[in-house]
């Protein structure tokens, strides 16, 4: 007799937060069997001497909706360690949807994540009116990870009221009763939530807000009843920015919070959302999270979720520039690479487009100081002011311009700098992090193809917080990206190394764990390009038993399954 798989002597972090161990780990078809000694042989076996043996990691806030329809390794996050992503973030889905809605849910994605409205409405079959229909096309499509959605309130508002979706005025009884019954049915179905937006700074693309942005407090709560019978999770791009600021008497912030306290209670679920700190309104998180400590001191269940990182806009000659609205940069986006280094190194070419820049320099409400080239040796995102655009330029004597272009150049002209606009001061980030009821969230995988590349998140976080700084130890380190995201969605048997779980694993070789280079990658349904970002250190990923990524390259097992809370 043997076992299918045997991992050997590897140092087990199991997700549980409990210390390592030495172990062994058997696996049988998808199912971890035993962690400890194993005596009988493997069919396959890995030599895990020397390296960290995990369960998969879980990702709870991507957008990866589109994507998985022509990428089914779901790539930046495969190289990364994620095994389960979950899909439906922000009240942005494409299900529900009306025939003839199709275009507008896509054109809504583009708008809101930067996800190329072609791409989507060419890679995907869009055969599903439901949410339940929805996800049983992408139980069809082949995954290698697993795969779960929230149902979003901006398509079951379309969905349920048409363009009235837009408006600022309330839905009626009769609106609200019609959106139930979709939640309903798309709880039953398996989602793993409800998800909504509130924030002001989503919109479409004739600049007003989501559907669902302006709903009142009553509709929100009416469509949080079915968690209360199916379980899952309230999910919110909340309404923060913009009302740090009291109003006499009123605290808007504090008003937001009581808001999902109350529709935790009365739901009986988690909330979700994202939090960042923001250098514009540097107390803001902090507010936040002490109303949340007051909300789950009276019965709530509050899980704010952050990123460990920066989120910054990447620019670049392989990318956008801050000054692609020039005259002459505009007619080289879609150039080569090539051809634009070629047409930034010919003396005569680099003086007219330097002078135009510097025309549209002016028009520019950027900071230099915090707008940084991104190390590559290793790849860093701790960087100070002195480290800034605007330093070198007065370093070097030269215009900013001048410095941009110079510095863009390097690498074959690809070169690339960060604008970190969110999470500014990462050690506030931290901060947040080591807050037990803080979760870790928003790496955004798949979304802001050609701005923001946070899909890396777990290994920056496991290089830099743990390895680095010393912040976490890795028992905790690897339960934050594990079982802490699984439980809050009720992802069952994953997230844990033990006996009867789902067999998502990594073996990591820690010492060898570091970021590559962020790259433009022109892979997306039309030829539209995405910033992806691989990783080295992560020997193996195994999905529901199979080895499929060795050393960050596939294995050709797609054997990833839906995630379905039910």
């Amino acid at each position: 007799m043997t076992h299918d798989l045997v991992i050997r002597g590897g140092t087990v972090v199991d997700g549980t937060g409990s210390e390592p161990k030495t172990a062994d780990v058997a696996i049988d078809g998808d199912t971890v069997v035993a962690v400890g000694e194993v005596e009988l042989s493997g069919a396959k076996e890995i030599d895990a001497t020397g390296k960290l043996v995990t369960p998969g990691f879980v990702d709870i806030h991507t957008h990866l909706d589109a994507q998985l329809g022509w990428d089914p390794l779901g790539s930046s996050s495969c190289w990364h360690g994620v095994t389960s992503v979950v899909l439906g973030n922000c009240g942005v889905t494409f299900a529900p949807v009306k025939s003839g809605d199709q275009d507008f849910l896509a054109e809504m994605m583009e708008s809101v994540e930067d996800i190329p409205a072609q791409s989507i409405l060419e890679g995907l079959p869009w055969n599903w009116n439901t949410y339940g229909e929805y996800l049983d096309v992408l139980e069809t499509l082949p995954k290698g990870i697993n795969v779960g959605g929230m149902v979003g309130h901006c398509a079951v508002r379309v969905a349920a009221m048409g363009d009235r979706s837009l408006d600022e005025e309330p839905a009626t009884a009769e609106d609200i009763q019609l959106m139930v019954s979709m939640v309903e049915e798309a709880m039953e179905a398996g989602a793993l939530g409800f998800s909504t937006s509130r924030t002001h700074l989503h919109k479409v693309p004739d600049g007003r807000h989501v559907p669902g942005t302006h709903a009142e407090p009553d509709e929100l709560l009416a469509l949080a009843e079915p968690l209360k019978k199916h379980g899952g999770v309230f999910e919110a791009a909340a309404r923060l920015a913009g009302r740090a600021e009291s109003d006499g008497d009123s605290d808007p912030v504090q008003e937001e919070i009581a808001m999902y306290g109350e529709i935790s209670r009365r739901s009986n679920c988690p909330v979700t959302f994202g939090l960042t700190q923001v250098d514009l309104v540097p107390d803001l998180h902090t507010r936040v999270l002490n109303h949340v400590e007051e909300e789950n001191e009276n019965g709530a269940v509050l899980r704010p979720q952050t990123t460990s990182r920066q989120i910054g806009i990447l620019f670049g000659f392989s990318g956008r520039t801050p000054f692609d609205g020039a005259e002459g940069w505009r007619e080289l986006r879609d150039l080569p690479l090539s051809e634009k280094v070629v047409r930034f190194t010919d003396p005569s070419s680099r003086e007219k487009l330097l002078e135009s820049a510097e025309q549209y320099f002016q028009y520019l409400p950027l900071d230099w100081t915090n707008f940084f080239p991104l190390p590559d040796s290793p790849v860093r995102h701790d960087l100070g002011p002195d480290e800034s655009l605007g330093a070198i330029a007065e370093q070097r004597g030269v215009s900013v311009v001048e410095a941009f272009v110079d510095i863009a150049l390097e690498m074959d002209g690809q070169r690339i700098f960060t604008f970190p606009f969110l999470n500014q001061n990462m050690d506030e980030a931290v901060g947040m992090i080591q807050r037990p009821y803080v979760v870790m969230g928003l790496a955004d995988a798949g979304a802001h193809a050609r701005q923001i590349m946070d899909a890396s998140q777990p290994t920056f976080f496991l290089t830099h917080w743990v390895r680095e700084r010393g912040m976490f130890t890795i028992e905790e380190a690897i339960r934050r990206l594990t079982s802490d995201t699984a439980d809050l969605f009720g992802i069952k048997n994953r997230g844990r190394l033990i006996p009867g779980s789902k067999a998502d694993v990594n073996v990591i070789d820690f010492d060898r764990l570091a970021l590559h280079y962020p790259e433009m990658t022109h892979d997306f349904p039309g030829g539209a390009g995405r910033w992806t970002q691989r990783a080295d250190g992560y020997d193996t990923t195994i999905v529901n038993g199979q080895v499929y990524m060795e050393s960050g390259q596939h294995s050709g097992a797609l054997a990833g399954e839906m995630l379905r809370n039910n």
